[in-house]
């Protein structure tokens, strides 16, 4: 039987794993964007996750910022998935352009299916395949987001 204690601090090592940054970093934030809402007391990735967890949370943003939904919608997105160990604002956009929305969605894909997918995008978007992600990488992150579920 797990204590009460044992559990609390899977839950901090759990988290303490799971990455934080600041809003502007995420990708195709513009500047004034983050300012809008730093504004609102959105200064970080978690505080977007934190007053953006739910559609109505959403909804609320979208009307007090005057920004349409979908923004709010992808900011949200890609603050969820650069959460994930190793992905970050660097490979967040990408994962979502490839069609990867959520940590439990990656948690649910193949290295095989994926890699090849994320590198032809990369090379699309950038003409360089020397950007791209490793498979060792995209591997990682798929372990990350297994682990993210549990």
């Amino acid at each position: 039987m797990v204590s009460a204690t044992q559990k609390f601090f899977s839950i901090v090592k759990r988290l303490a794993k799971v990455s934080n940054y600041p809003i502007d970093l995420l990708p195709g934030m513009s500047a004034a964007q983050a300012q809008q809402l730093s504004d609102f007391g959105i200064a970080t990735t978690f505080d977007l996750l934190r007053q953006g967890n739910s559609l109505q949370q959403r909804q609320t943003l979208s009307a007090r910022l005057s920004t349409h939904i979908k923004h709010i919608n992808k900011w949200t997105a890609l603050a969820n998935l650069a959460r994930i160990p190793g992905v970050g604002c660097d490979y967040c956009g990408l994962l979502l352009n490839a069609g990867v929305s959520t940590p439990q969605q990656l948690a649910t894909m193949t290295v095989q299916r994926l890699h090849p997918q994320l590198r032809k995008l990369q090379i699309q978007l950038l003409n360089r395949a020397d950007l791209a992600p490793d498979m060792a990488q995209v591997s990682g992150w798929i372990q990350s987001a297994q682990r993210m579920r549990r």
